[in-house]
């Protein structure tokens, strides 16, 4: 029986494009575009997305033969933890478990690997760039390859369904609670695409955003002599004053002018300000 006209359109469609995001994205050895997450809008109703935790690591893309960063930066990875990974994209975390960002950073921005460091380590997987199948079945693949590898460093993140935006906001609690960042939500049907994307959403309970630091301001009182705010150029050109968040240690040792910074807020302005900004931690370059 001849396919509806729509549906045969579809996999026209599908067959048509199938190549192009494989050559896009999974060439060995050339750089990944990854895909991109948007934030979650409010009550969302997680019917039809799968749900994993939002990992607080580093972003790592392997191309089939180096490790890279999301800029597309080589990763100085050990050998033997690079031979253990198949000849195929991945996209996934590089990770030290909750709370761990700050030492994970430090392990794998070292231009000569530390083994020990690498060692503690987990390789998160969440997507595999550059395949055809809907979400839900690059997931099902996704694991089936990391137990095929027989790597204990080398792992698939842990997708599940959610029956609806009260389940979603328990298991959010629940994270965070734990130690976790929040959440992470992929369409069940979405196909694989690099960059910003609303079929990939990001749930937290607070929202984050980054600048460039232009300028240490003087702290005034009790903070007399070392740093009272960061002066911040956000990326659409306006600046903001970051003088919450920081420790003793960061105000007497700031992070230095021309530095990314993270910082949280709790929504925006009428003009589109973050609004109550709170300086989180610096962002390394990637």
């Amino acid at each position: 029986m001849p396919l509806p006209r729509r549906q045969a359109l579809c996999s026209l469609a599908a067959w048509w494009l199938a190549p192009a995001l494989r050559a896009e994205a999974a060439a060995p050895g050339a750089a990944i575009a990854p895909m991109l997450a948007q934030d979650a809008p409010p009550g969302l109703d997680p019917t039809g997305w799968l749900v994993s935790e939002k990992l607080d690591g580093v972003r790592a893309l392997w191309d089939g033969a180096q490790l890279r960063f999301r800029s597309g930066d080589s990763i100085a990875a050990p050998a033997w933890f690079t031979a253990a990974l198949p000849a195929r994209a991945l996209d996934g975390e590089l990770w030290l478990g909750r709370g761990g960002f700050e030492a994970t950073v430090g392990a794998v921005r070292r231009a000569r690997p530390d083994d020990d460091a690498w060692r503690r380590l987990s390789y998160a997987l969440f997507d595999l760039p550059g395949d055809p199948r809907p979400f839900a079945q690059r997931a099902e693949a996704l694991a089936t390859l990391a137990t095929s590898l027989r790597q204990p460093f080398v792992q698939a993140v842990p997708q599940r369904t959610l029956p609806d935006a009260a389940a979603l906001a328990c298991e959010l609690d629940a994270v965070v609670r734990a130690g976790g960042e929040g959440l992470m939500l992929h369409r069940a049907s979405a196909r694989w695409r690099p960059g910003r994307s609303a079929d990939l959403l990001k749930l937290k309970p607070w929202s984050d955003a980054e600048g460039t630091v232009i300028a240490h301001l003087p702290g005034r009182g009790r903070h007399e002599g070392r740093l009272g705010a960061l002066q911040v150029r956000l990326d659409d050109g306006r600046t903001l004053r970051l003088g919450t968040g920081f420790s003793d240690a960061e105000r007497a040792s700031p992070p230095p002018v021309g530095s990314r910074v993270s910082f949280r807020h709790q929504g925006r302005t009428d003009d589109g300000l973050p609004r109550f900004a709170s300086y989180w931690r610096v962002r390394p370059a990637e």
